[in-house]
């Protein structure tokens, strides 16, 4: 990589990740000479990055947490405003919210002084949220994702307790892979070493999670990517549905309402388009998310679901029946 300036930014991104970099490591992922990587980390330092060096065997490089925020465009202020935005964004599976959420706010909290740290939980735990998430009162620990994003970027092996479905407690030691968000829960891909497979995990599941230090070669997924390996595990776990409609609404309107995660619309016309998806979610999520569209629409399949629109439907007539009397 010779544009130094675009070299210094990733060479940042991966110090910004909480462990620690060997220079020669640095060196193979940015394609440039150890000799180079110690003069882009002085660069690092005269701009107030606080990048630490430790000497041996298993030195290396990492950014450590200064005495004041490092010079980005960033305020106390606006760093605890995103901070706490990022922490209630991921503690609940809010729709929109991706791995990338919770990678930033792995990168900011390992840079924070402590005094900011300290406000950012007074405010977390100060606060209680309204959430539209999975329905079932699940919620996910900020700090859980934040190890699990770490881990994984950094490639280190993690270690942490998981309740199955069926409520059975295990240990797992595993290599983990990439969290994914379906927009109501957050699942972590990785590959299992005591079962000797890869597996998916509810996040909500998990609890004690800490990375060993034990560094890993990543492991060729058999998917193409995370989301896919996801999405055929969970049509493996529960029934899958071919949902078919017809939205009167500009598809553009219609995208900007609905996750990418339901589904993509495709236009029909300038004021109607069609929504085709096989999806595993159930048919009262799926019939409340079609109803949050405000929008006129008809469900062509699965039949389930257009009985279940029908139930609903004269229940919520009868309501507001009742209620006009």
């Amino acid at each position: 990589m010779t544009d130094t300036p675009a070299r210094l930014l990733t060479l940042l991104s991966l110090l910004q990740t909480p462990r620690e970099w060997p220079g020669s490591e640095l060196a193979q992922r940015l394609g440039v000479s150890p000799r180079t990587i110690r003069r882009d980390i002085e660069r690092l330092r005269d701009l107030g990055y606080p990048v630490q060096a430790t000497m041996g065997a298993v030195g290396g490089y990492r950014l450590a947490a200064g005495a004041a925020m490092p010079p980005l465009v960033l305020d106390d202020e606006e760093a605890v405003a995103i901070a706490v935005g990022l922490r209630a964004g991921a503690g609940h599976a809010v729709d929109g919210i991706e791995e990338a959420s919770v990678r930033a706010l792995a990168k900011l909290e390992q840079v924070l002084p402590s005094r900011l740290r300290h406000r950012v939980a007074a405010l977390q735990a100060a606060t209680v949220p309204l959430i539209w998430g999975a329905g079932d009162g699940t919620t996910v620990d900020p700090h859980t994702l934040t190890v699990m994003a770490s881990a994984a970027t950094g490639q280190e092996r993690l270690r942490f307790a998981y309740r199955t479905g069926d409520g059975t407690e295990t240990k797992r030691l595993v290599e983990p892979h990439r969290l994914v968000s379906t927009g109501r829960r957050w699942y972590l891909v990785a590959y299992d070493l005591d079962r000797d497979d890869w597996r998916t995990f509810r996040v909500d599941r998990v609890s004690d999670p800490f990375a060993t230090g034990a560094r890993f070669t990543p492991r060729e997924l058999p998917a193409a990517d995370a989301a896919e390996f996801m999405s055929r595990s969970m049509s493996r776990l529960q029934p899958t549905y071919r949902v078919v409609a017809t939205l009167h609404a500009p598809a553009a309107t219609v995208a900007a309402r609905l996750p990418q995660a339901v589904g993509t619309p495709v236009p029909v016309d300038d004021t109607t388009c069609r929504l085709e998806v096989t999806t595993a979610d159930s048919l009262e999520w799926m019939a409340f998310r079609l109803a949050m569209l405000d929008c006129d629409f008809t469900v062509h399949e699965p039949p389930e679901l257009i009985t279940h629109l029908h139930g609903l439907g004269s229940r919520l007539t009868r309501a507001a029946g009742a209620e006009a009397r």
